[in-house]
């Protein structure tokens, strides 16, 4: 009897995976997906040595996850593989080339700004000129009145992804234009290169440079690859359910909705945990999403390097979110003129490259905000460096305290990025000055133990050096696929021991 739940789960899985279910898409956490990525990978087995036909077939099933998660924006995502594969034809034939870098560039951020951003251009339109505006949907009416009942009229959703495919289209066009990349002349290996579903909808932000080859080489995966892949998988799956989403439902989630409610010390409790959870939330999803484009035979780039080890924000930076911090650099900083044009010139770049990256995350003006701390922190250890002439890299005691400092400086710019509004903001510094009651550190034990052991297990995640980990891996490598079965389950049962009942979508899908 005890079997019997686990079994209508997974029928009800099985049952969910064909339609579009928006209050349960197919995300990578979820039973349904891992039944349905078994499937593909059996018909997969079948077609992965024939690199055309292997391609086609890993774009459908990219469309049909993505459909899965994201309903009819499934429409939007082929008119970004459509365009943006025109656009670079156009680019590459014509001698007029920046006039069509411009173009394209142009409506790809004009689609993204329409979708992301309308809601707070007007806003802010409103305030300054003291209009009443009113946003409209004109893309759902138009879908609608062509092919039925698609969209929501009333509002206009942010369809999940399209932050990152964007950005991914735009280095392709940027990368075509310089000659740093070949033009794809077949539209379905372009169509696959922006729509391949592990990393499609929370990055890493893939150059064409490095994977279009990809899809004309053999498939070849070792077996020290694929235990690399299951890993990745593995350890991913843990840092978004058993850590992640334990700290986001039992502390941050609380705190943040009612900061008044909650002591100052709980406050300061749920930041620190917000920085362990957006880590454990993002990395983990890198992780898998690696893990299983390495399963069907592609290498995508690392994210994520041990972020809160670093010593500086400029370190933090090399760090965390690796592929959006080299967009911005290569197609937003060294264009704006990087640092070749004196001290100045650096200053500005900077602080507009970190302002626009807040702004990339969302609109309003918290995203903001969290920008220019870290734009701020990034030129002030510039200028710091150029006056004092310091070197780039610390020893000992003095490295313990910079990565220290450094998380402090990270997690206090984690509120402004997390909290709903300003005023929440100003309820977490509320409770801090007013509430903090650290006398009351035994009650708050004996209320948050388990809250406190994942948050402590968390920072020795984090904070474990890279060469234990690494030794870590090459020992789970190493093993015979007798050895490595038992652990992998025996996690996997830990993760659902400790999972909620409700899928939790990662962070970044909102973005």
């Amino acid at each position: 009897m005890t079997w019997l739940p686990m079994n209508e789960s997974i029928i009800h899985s099985i049952q969910s995976i064909w339609q579009y279910h928006p209050e349960e898409p197919l995300f990578y956490t979820g039973l349904a997906f891992w039944i349905a990525f078994t499937a593909f990978l059996g018909l997969y087995s079948l077609v992965y040595q024939r690199n055309a036909v292997r391609n086609v077939y890993l774009l459908v099933i990219s469309w049909f996850i993505y459909y899965q998660m994201n309903g009819a924006f499934l429409l939007l995502l082929a008119f970004s593989c459509l365009v943006n594969y025109g656009f670079g034809l156009w680019i590459h034939a014509q001698s007029r080339k920046r006039f069509c870098l411009i173009a394209a560039v142009g409506l790809n951020l004009l689609v993204l700004a329409y979708f992301k951003y309308a809601y707070f251009f007007v806003e802010q339109v409103n305030w300054v000129f003291q209009t009443d505006w009113q946003v409209f949907n004109w893309v759902g009416w138009l879908v609608n009145r062509a092919v039925g009942s698609l969209l929501d009229e009333d509002s206009i959703l942010l369809p999940i992804g399209i932050s990152f495919y964007t950005f991914q289209a735009i280095s392709y066009l940027v990368d075509v234009y310089r000659g740093d990349s070949k033009v794809v002349k077949n539209p379905l290996d372009f169509s696959f290169y922006l729509s391949f579903f592990p990393q499609l909808v929370a990055g890493p932000i893939v150059r064409a440079s490095s994977f279009i080859p990809q899809l004309y080489q053999k498939f070849s995966l070792k077996k020290e690859e694929f235990s690399h892949a299951i890993f990745l998988i593995t350890k991913g799956l843990f840092k978004k359910m058993v850590i992640a989403d334990f700290l986001a439902l039992n502390l941050v989630d609380r705190t943040f909705e009612a900061p008044l409610a909650y002591s100052g010390l709980e406050n300061l409790l749920s930041v620190y945990a917000y920085s362990i959870q957006i880590y454990g939330d993002f990395s983990g999803y890198t992780d898998i999403a690696i893990g299983l484009a390495l399963i069907l035979g592609f290498k995508i780039p690392v994210n994520f390097n041990a972020p809160y080890q670093a010593t500086s924000l400029t370190d933090f930076w090399h760090r965390w979110h690796i592929s959006l911090s080299l967009w911005l650099r290569d197609y937003l900083y060294i264009p704006l003129g990087g640092n070749r044009k004196g001290l100045g010139r650096t200053v500005i770049n900077v602080f507009i490259t970190m302002i626009l990256g807040g702004l990339w995350h969302g609109a309003n003006l918290r995203f903001l905000i969290w920008g220019a701390i870290h734009g701020l922190g990034l030129v002030m250890e510039k200028l710091i460096r150029n006056t004092f002439a310091l070197g780039a890299k610390t020893r000992s005691w003095k490295k313990i305290v910079s990565v220290f400092f450094t998380f402090q400086v990270v997690s206090l710019a984690w509120l402004f990025f997390r909290a709903r509004d300003y005023s929440t903001i100003q309820q977490f510094f509320y409770q801090l000055r007013f509430h903090f009651f650290p006398e009351n550190l035994h009650l708050g034990w004996q209320s948050y133990q388990w809250v406190l052991l994942v948050f402590f297990l968390g920072l020795v995640l984090v904070w474990t050096p890279n060469r234990y980990k690494e030794k870590l891996r090459g020992a789970f490598i190493s093993l015979p696929a007798w050895g490595q079965i038992p652990l992998v389950v025996l996690i996997l049962l830990l993760i659902a021991l400790v999972a909620q009942s409700n899928l939790q979508p990662f962070i970044y899908f909102r973005f």
